[in-house]
């Protein structure tokens, strides 16, 4: 049985509680948030021959829920990418086309859950839209999605849009010191500062050692600014990291940067880790060099979401070499 969060109930009770459901639902909202989880016990209450008082959600006891926990139910399906960071392929929503097109071997619903829906690439979103917009059947249809705007619009226009809830800050703090009592509050609070207030995924940045690749990448950077590091030095040392993070630390730097030039407020320099760096920038760093620098960047991140084909160690090169030559251009 999948984990029931407590900043989801509000929203578990009006899904839970409907007589009659959407045949597709799109959740969306930031990843590391439930969603999964809260996909999983929908798609078990929807299954359940014996569902509990309205709201409780599936038995748990009955054929259909045996069947789901063993990964056995021939009226559930489920789609994913067949390796982390591939694009759902064409092939595999045919596959999800033809099971909806079937009778239920238990004579009720048929579900499908789909995650995350962005990761479809263009004939595969096309190819599912017919199953969206006419499943046969009582057929229910459930769409995850971290990043809704990289659905076609009209994938998003089939389907009934849910967004689901961040939980508050003191909620995301609760859940996440239970999760890692060893741990101290400030390292708590730092994690959900690199997750944006996401605590699942808060969870998994501590996992991955993301504390650490976060440390290392601050010193290089600083290093780099004082001119004791060369680009090709750290683009070699930080190979650990993933591509996306460093990229999204990069545009969260940028941001801060822009932000101070705009506003200069010091409350808005980010983490004491890294306030000394984003003044020295805004203050030293011409405007327009500073947006050249953003929108460079935010397109080489579109290709790494798009799954292009880059060089990574040239890409992190070129990026060091920009961001070095930030302060130098004024």
């Amino acid at each position: 049985m999948a984990e029931a969060y407590p900043w989801q109930e509000g929203l578990w009770q009006q899904l839970s509680r409907r007589e009659r459901h959407a045949h597709a639902y799109l959740l969306h909202g930031p990843a590391g948030i439930g969603k999964r989880a809260l996909a999983e016990r929908l798609a078990a209450a929807l299954l359940c021959s014996a569902p509990l008082a309205t709201g409780a959600g599936a038995c748990g006891q009955c054929k259909a829920c045996l069947l789901l926990r063993a990964g056995t139910h021939p009226d559930f399906f489920e789609l994913q990418p067949e390796e982390a960071d591939k694009p759902i392929r064409v092939d595999q929503v045919r596959e999800l086309v033809d099971f909806v097109a079937q009778t239920a071997q238990l004579g009720g619903r048929k579900l499908v859950l789909l995650e995350p829906a962005e990761a479809m690439n263009l004939n595969a979103a096309n190819a599912l839209l017919k199953s969206l917009e006419e499943p046969a059947g009582d057929t229910v249809l459930l769409l995850v999605s971290h990043q809704p705007s990289r659905l076609l619009p009209t994938i998003k226009s089939r389907c009934q849009q849910q967004a689901c809830p961040l939980p508050g800050p003191a909620a995301a703090l609760s859940w996440l010191a239970g999760r890692l009592p060893e741990q101290e509050g400030a390292v708590h609070r730092r994690l959900l500062e690199l997750a944006a207030g996401s605590p699942l995924r808060a969870l998994q940045l501590y996992r991955d050692g993301v504390l650490e690749q976060r440390l290392l990448v601050e010193e290089g950077v600083k290093k780099l600014l004082k001119q004791q590091a060369a680009p090709s030095e750290l683009a070699e040392g930080w190979k650990n990291v993933p591509l996306p993070l460093l990229l999204d630390w990069f545009c969260e730097w940028l941001l801060l940067v822009l932000r101070f030039r705009m506003t200069g407020d010091e409350a808005g320099l980010g983490a004491p880790q890294m306030s000394k760096v984003m003044r020295y920038l805004a203050e030293r760093a011409p405007l327009p060099a500073v947006l050249e620098l953003q929108e460079w960047l935010l397109a080489q991140r579109q290709k790494v979401l798009g799954k292009a084909n880059l060089n990574r160690v040239l890409l992190l090169e070129a990026l060091l070499v920009r961001w070095a030559s930030l302060p130098l251009a004024g």
